[in-house]
């Protein structure tokens, strides 16, 4: 029988409750071996998934109208946040807890189902309220199909949580891949078959559904009744904070949808939506998935500060260059780009989309933040910090709703744009964060990427005249910029080379 080790009794994360912890010796040993095969299998998987999810956009953008898009993003800007308070960050909880019990996971999947269905039903009574609010019939059947949504996640939620806790994250991977492949397959069939919104409605209850089903299969695991008697109320605290900031972080990146839809109606906001989903979609298969990677591996470091620094800058250092990278050269080419794929009757989304890309780039420097806030527990200190962010970020995107979309995005990238310093100053007062390294980091990213994107942008500008010549200027002169950067800045040329040997050094450090 092995020995185990016992570890002093300590804090929950973010509750202040002491529990026993017994762990196997050497049980943190090896993590940067599994997080980087676990990032490796994660990238590759959401490498899968923009693939398709691009493909999909490419193809329902050029079946459905802005007004189809916008009908639907009507329903999702108000009832979106229904997702947040179904996930009741309890997800993240059962991520971050040090122990779990098989009855603790029991009762949190019914919690989560539970809190999906009475979502659920809240929303399919509601329907007509929102078909009022925006005086357009036509959401209440929209709204009231999607109530199924809510129940669907909220079963899937603890399902996602396992693979992640156990680091599967190719399983998981598979899961997201499958249910978003199956869901733009039937979407796109039905657009085919003139449905119009109704193809966007369906995606996404097939995708959900499918997306269940695997989840459950992959995790090898089925839910036992619930039991009374078994502690919750640190997952539930936790949660709770957590629940609060993501619901403030929602309501600042949606806010202006609604405000567009209410003043503007439907086919404005398919604009600014489609603008928006561009991007937001390597957002979310970048800024998602290296959560799921880093949020075990640094809440098992957070005992060992100065491993945990060095994977959390490793870790920031991967994302921002690739996301950063993607967006300059998005921005500097948005009009080939969106005329050549969504087509002619997309291209007023271009300048909403160029600015939302600047605003993008702001977002993705301060994320390591959320990594510190979760991975440390937190959660009050993240809920305080995302009043006071959001509530700014919501004051510049009023500011800017007079002037229509176009002015939507600016105030929403505006506010992007301050928050960022003051995350890294927050991390670093509250928790044991190198908040200067974190913002040098985001720094050099942006100057060094930022230039790229204006010598690509100009020689399109100035030597090509048809989309296609804008492309084939623009795609060399960035690489070109980029070789001359990193050669002339000997910072900027460190941090590529730590992303192309980030497998290894994670291997040895391990």
């Amino acid at each position: 029988m092995a020995k185990v080790r016992k570890i002093a009794p300590r804090p929950l994360a973010g509750t202040g409750e002491a529990v026993s912890v017994t762990t196997p010796p050497g049980s943190t040993s090896g993590l940067g071996s599994r997080a980087a095969t676990g990032a490796a299998k994660t990238m590759a998987g959401q490498g899968v998934r923009m693939v398709v999810q691009f493909g999909g956009i490419i193809l329902l953008a050029r079946l459905l109208s802005p007004e189809d898009y916008g009908l639907m993003a009507m329903v999702t800007a108000l009832v979106g946040i229904c997702e947040i308070l179904r996930d009741f960050g309890l997800s993240s909880a059962a991520i971050q807890a040090r122990t779990l019990s098989r009855e603790q996971r029991d009762n949190l999947f019914w919690i989560n189902s539970g809190i999906g269905l009475a979502l659920g039903l809240c929303v399919f009574a509601g329907a007509g309220l929102i078909a009022d609010f925006y005086q357009e019939p036509r959401l209440r059947a929209v709204a009231q199909v999607m109530s199924v949504t809510f129940l669907l996640s909220g079963m899937n939620t603890q399902y996602r949580a396992t693979l992640s806790r156990g680091l599967q994250f190719g399983r998981l991977a598979m899961s997201d891949v499958g249910g978003q492949t199956l869901g733009l397959i039937c979407g796109v069939l039905a657009a085919l078959g003139g449905l119009g919104y109704w193809s966007l409605v369906i995606q996404q209850v097939v995708g959900s559904s499918v997306g269940l089903v695997i989840s459950a299969m992959a995790s090898r695991w089925l839910p036992g009744r619930p039991r009374r008697g078994v502690p919750m109320r640190n997952f539930l605290m936790f949660g709770g904070n957590l629940m609060a900031a993501q619901m403030l972080g929602y309501v600042s990146q949606n806010i202006g949808q609604v405000v567009i839809g209410y003043r503007t109606g439907a086919e404005a906001l398919g604009l600014y939506n489609r603008a928006f989903q561009l991007l937001m979609m390597p957002l979310n298969q970048i800024n998602a998935p290296a959560t799921t990677v880093a949020l075990p591996v640094l809440s098992k470091l957070q005992d060992e500060p100065p491993r945990y620094a060095a994977f959390l800058l490793r870790g920031q250092t991967v994302m921002v260059h690739i996301v950063t990278a993607i967006f300059a050269f998005a921005c500097a080419q948005a009009h080939p780009l969106i005329v050549l794929f969504l087509g002619e009757k997309w291209q007023p989304a271009v300048p909403i989309f160029q600015i939302l890309s600047v605003g993008g780039i702001f977002q993705v420097v301060a994320y390591a933040s959320y990594w510190v806030f979760l991975s440390q527990g937190l959660a009050r200190a993240q809920l305080t910090y995302s009043v006071v962010a959001r509530v700014l970020i919501i004051a510049c995107i009023f500011g800017g709703s007079q002037w229509g979309a176009l002015g939507v995005a600016a105030g929403y990238a505006s506010g992007l744009a301050l928050i960022w310093p003051l995350s890294t100053v927050w991390v670093s007062r509250v928790g044991k964060a190198p908040g200067a390294a974190m913002f040098n980091n985001g720094l050099r990213a942006i100057l060094g990427y930022g230039v790229c994107a204006l010598v690509s942008w100009a020689a399109a500008r100035q030597w090509a005249h048809t989309p296609v010549m804008e492309l084939v200027i623009g795609a060399p002169a960035i690489l070109l910029a980029f070789g001359v950067v990193c050669l002339l800045w000997p910072a900027f040329r460190r941090d590529v080379q730590t992303i192309m040997h980030s497998r290894e050094l994670l291997r040895r450090r391990g």
